[in-house]
């Protein structure tokens, strides 16, 4: 097999288990966080400065987060590439909005989440490994789609991936989004993104304090953990027992 369909190959099939394979660099990124705690870090020696930190990298995965949030909410119906068990599906090419400035919004997002998330083990080589494992994981799924949308699109694909970058955004080349934003598909698509982001922040909260032998305090994490996650599962209700959410071609 050449080359350029093995890059194909792979990268589908490493879309179908995008959901999987981070849940790795999370295990992996915890076993290091409590080896990183038990040895002590920086913050042991500054420890005024851990909230600060630590706030810092929520930061960064909020900015992800809320990358993510703008691309889907101007987004139609089956569109940006999405893979299904029997292949890729674009009823459309986005090219407004986040799209004409970048071509992979959403993974540019997932970046920053997970970023911000290897930020907190407060390792420097941990966060370059993290880099490069992203870059060579989604370098091959960005491929597979962009293979998919040239074959598919043809001209219109090649003019517009020829003046927008594939993950650096170009902020000078905006054009405003051909359709409003929608709350509604915000929330069917991306309702677990606030509770995840808790949720995870949390866990590495609890593993420092274990490690170190402390006690779990119900702080600023906990909460939020809590909250975010009756929000998420009373929207899954919404979601699976009406059609409040709903919206034509969206």
């Amino acid at each position: 097999m050449a080359l350029q369909e093995e890059l194909e190959r792979s990268g589908n099939k490493l879309f179908r288990y995008r959901g999987s394979i981070p849940l790795i660099f999370l295990v992996v990124g915890l076993l290091f966080h409590a080896y990183k705690s038990w040895q002590g870090t920086i913050w042991d020696k500054y420890p005024q400065y851990a909230l600060y930190y630590e706030l810092f990298c929520l930061l960064i995965t909020f900015v992800g987060f809320f990358t993510r949030i703008y691309t889907v909410g101007h987004t139609p119906a089956n569109t940006s590439g999405r893979n299904t068990a029997e292949g890729q599906v674009a009823s459309e090419l986005n090219t407004t909005g986040i799209y004409s400035m970048v071509r992979h919004p959403l993974y540019l997002g997932n970046f920053f989440m997970w970023v911000g998330i290897a930020l907190l083990i407060s390792d420097l080589w941990f966060v370059v490994a993290f880099c490069f494992f992203y870059w060579v994981y989604y370098e091959r799924i960005m491929y597979a789609e962009e293979q998919f949308l040239r074959r598919k699109f043809g001209d219109v694909y090649l003019e517009w991936a020829d003046k927008t970058p594939p993950f650096i955004p170009k902020f000078s080349l905006f054009k405003k989004p051909r359709y409003s934003f929608s709350w509604k598909k915000v929330i069917k698509k991306e309702k677990n993104g606030l509770a995840a982001i808790f949720i995870i922040f949390s866990l590495f909260y609890v593993v420092g304090q274990l490690v170190k032998r402390l006690p779990i305090e119900l702080n600023y994490l906990l909460i939020s953990c809590i909250t975010t996650t009756v929000i998420y599962l009373i929207l899954k209700i919404i979601k699976s027992k009406t059609h409040w959410l709903d919206e034509a071609g969206r």
